[in-house]
């Protein structure tokens, strides 16, 4: 399968099954497109009437075209979709957990997916008991994996600080006790923030994901306290001074658009401008009647924010002063693994949600729905049912997917998602496909562009 569009003057030719990326002059371009429905001298004749070239020139470009193809870079056939099915079942082993360790918040977003860190429940904070028995768990059910993931989330970890330090120590002992590596992520709205919280998460955090929604007016629309007060002026200058003592070490801004600010590259525009450089820009999911909403008039805007943005991406990287976007991060060489490029995150298989009392869930946006808990810390897994219903859930288990030049980028798409907008997690998040392929679009040129190989036909 192939999927060639263009983008700034760049004709790319993507082969979905080598995950082959080529950049073409406009001959070859058409040519392989022609290529996959007619014969190979209608091609020809078609190339030397539409372009002027000669016999010989359409003729050597027919060569190379076919020297691709044999070549497995040019419509590979699909070798994963018979083994797709069992990816996951064969394997159960947990290497990592979101550990809820406080279901409440200190701000008041409407549009929280997790009803104000609540999740549909009550308030509860975890016990430092019930985050030990979780670290235990993650270790026994680890088998071979030795790098582990543990994010301290929320709600808001920080109003359960003492905990999530106590825990960060606990992680230390065992790590070396049992030949492990613990890699410790935490995300915060940055409220509490302090000096003692950025030294102690620069030493032992690997990552840090730091809400911000962009420019203030933006922000504080929907990041406010409960007494209805933006929270900006409070949160840029912690994020500014936990940044730059950061040295180097991974983080993230992390924002959300609605349909209030589809403009969201003045957003990135903002957080440039404050010193951020590792950023992320999430389309908001939520109630398609919520006037937070994006639409379906929104998202010709929002493609068009994704092309400036890589455009933006070019430029700065020119000029020295690039900068990460979540989205667009891609390696065209070396990964990810056939394995992930099919299975996905591993919801509910590798990767699950621990509530304040210990219950486990596929990931954090299923918390709080009863139909989904999995089991408990205590007990292990309990609904193998469940379980087996998200091993088989990949790139190959939803049928409108099958034809899709996407599906080993995305993985099939995110399950919780899925679930939200069709009530299955086999079924399709539609919006959300059409923004994901744009923003791979986009993230290819952007890296074509910034590698350093040349555009056939520029100067070498």
């Amino acid at each position: 399968m192939i999927h060639r569009y263009q983008f700034d003057g760049l004709n790319i030719v993507l082969d979905s099954y080598s995950g082959s990326i080529h950049m073409t002059d406009p001959v070859a371009y058409d040519m392989i497109g022609w290529y996959e429905t007619m014969p190979e001298e209608e091609v020809i004749d078609k190339a030397i009437s539409s372009f002027g070239i000669s016999r010989e020139d359409a003729t050597e470009c027919m060569e190379d075209i076919k020297s691709l193809k044999d070549s497995g870079k040019l419509y590979a056939p699909d070798k994963f979709a018979n083994i797709a099915h069992d990816f996951r079942k064969k394997n159960f082993k947990i290497k990592a957990l979101c550990l809820h360790v406080a279901h409440t918040c200190n701000l008041n977003c409407s549009y929280c997916f997790a009803s104000q860190g609540k999740y549909h429940g009550e308030r509860a904070i975890m016990s430092l008991d019930v985050g030990k028995r979780a670290i235990d768990f993650l270790i026994e059910n680890s088998g071979y994996h030795r790098n582990l993931d543990i994010d301290f989330f929320g709600g808001e970890p920080l109003m359960n600080w003492d905990v999530v330090k106590k825990l960060v120590e606990y992680g230390r002992e065992q790590e070396k006790l049992h030949n492990k590596n613990i890699r410790f992520t935490l995300t915060t709205n940055g409220v509490l923030l302090d000096d003692e919280v950025t030294d102690f998460c620069n030493k032992e955090m690997h990552n840090v994901v730091l809400s911000l929604d962009g420019r203030k007016e933006v922000n504080d629309r929907f990041r406010v306290d409960y007494k209805g007060e933006g929270s900006y002026d409070r949160i840029v200058p912690n994020f500014q001074a936990f940044v730059s003592k950061r040295q180097g070490k991974s983080y993230y801004m992390r924002g959300t658009f609605t349909h209030y600010n589809v403009d969201f590259l003045e957003d990135i525009k903002h957080m440039l401008d404050l010193g951020f450089t590792e950023l992320s820009m999430e389309p908001v999911v939520t109630d398609p009647s919520s006037p937070s909403a994006l639409t379906k008039e929104d998202m010709p805007v929002i493609f068009e924010q994704y092309e400036e943005l890589a455009r933006l991406m070019i430029q700065r990287y020119k000029e020295g002063r690039p900068f990460t976007f979540y989205h667009y991060m891609l390696d065209l060489t070396c990964g990810p693994c056939i394995y992930k490029r099919v299975a996905g995150c591993g919801s509910g298989t590798e990767y699950l949600a621990v509530t304040p009392w210990g219950d486990l869930y596929p990931c954090h946006q299923f918390v709080g729905d009863e139909s989904y808990k999995m089991g408990d810390i205590y007990n292990g897994v309990e609904n193998l049912e469940l379980r087996e219903k998200f091993a088989s859930c990949n790139a190959y288990s939803r049928p409108e997917c099958q034809d899709c030049w996407a599906k080993l980028y995305c993985s099939g798409g995110c399950a919780a998602n899925s679930y939200h907008a069709s009530g299955d997690i086999n079924g399709v998040y539609e919006y959300g496909c059409e923004l994901f392929k744009k923003r791979i679009e986009c993230a290819i040129a952007a890296k074509l562009m910034t590698s350093g190989i040349k555009a056939p036909g520029e100067d070498r």
